[in-house]
């Protein structure tokens, strides 16, 4: 499923100013960042404001969603939160859609749970869906977080084929050299990009994918032809405009600066607020940036 896709774009769930899903805006929006370079998409994540999507929302948006992708490139659709029981009934009915390809899901927050709880919530979810698991492991937004060893563990499910990794480089780097043959570990850290791949990563799961898809799809084609001088420019050159998407609480920013650009209306739902004229002047000048 993830043979030779580095770039995957975890998307935004675009909102009219009724504050209802603008699909609309998602069908140009998708269709630009295939166009750019984008080989893969997350939908329903963190960056598509999930925690306030209600299920009908979610199971509307996958559908629609994976139909438009179609075979253009993976979907994968989120499912997760703390409830194990919530989390593996979402993934029997999320994975029964046609075109959806894999189901992500989040290591457990705010209820802190051990290793075990945590390999047996993420074996459970496995064990329900009809399409691949995709770990999203981010101890920075979870408090908890799996170890390299509990991660290589879950790699050894059958239905478990991926990791989304927010950590360390030599934790990227452990992953890699230790999963099974199949077992693909992303970055879902933006400025890691080049250091990623350079390690064996398979890429990068990004939000500033739906600015800089073609930069970044320069960026990987410049590695794999063995230019690590361009691909550090590359690197470079986008490093402070990745932190700039980050500047404010996701996906905030990167909804400003595609309301900048007239594709989406400039709404999030709370408790993410969006930015104002002030913040968003901000961030479009630490975009503008000359280096």
């Amino acid at each position: 499923m993830y043979e030779d896709i580095s770039l995957i774009t975890a998307i935004i769930t675009p909102f009219t100013d009724e504050n209802t899903i603008d699909y609309q805006a998602l069908d140009s929006l998708t269709e630009r960042l295939i166009a750019e370079g984008t080989q893969g998409f997350v939908i329903g994540g963190t960056t598509g404001e999930s925690p306030t999507l209600t299920h009908d929302e979610k199971i509307s948006l996958y559908a629609y969603f994976a139909a438009k992708v179609g075979d253009r490139g993976p979907v994968i659709a989120n499912v997760g939160d703390n409830n194990t029981a919530h989390s593996v009934a979402l993934a029997k009915e999320v994975s029964a859609i046609t075109g959806v390809d894999a189901v992500l899901a989040v290591t457990p927050y705010y209820s802190k749970p051990n290793q075990k709880g945590m390999i047996a919530h993420f074996q459970a979810i496995a064990d329900a869906s009809n399409v691949p698991v995709m770990i999203y492991n981010i101890p920075g937004r979870t408090v908890v977080g799996l170890t390299n060893e509990s991660v290589l563990t879950l790699a050894e499910h059958p239905n478990i084929n991926a990791v989304k990794q927010v950590t360390s480089i030599d934790d990227l780097a452990y992953l890699v050299a230790h999963a099974p043959e199949g077992f693909k570990v992303y970055t879902g850290e933006d400025s890691q990009t080049l250091a990623a791949k350079a390690v064996g990563a398979a890429g990068t799961i990004s939000v500033a994918a739906h600015l800089y898809s073609k930069e970044m799809t320069d960026l990987f084609q410049a590695l794999a032809a063995g230019d690590v001088a361009k691909a550090g420019e590359k690197q470079r050159w986008l490093t402070p405009r990745m932190l700039a998407l980050f500047s404010y609480p996701s996906p905030a920013p990167v909804k400003a600066v595609l309301a900048h650009q007239g594709e989406v209306q400039n709404v999030t739902r709370l408790p993410i607020l969006p930015l104002d004229e002030s913040e968003s002047a901000d961030v479009l000048a630490q975009l503008d940036r000359e280096d």
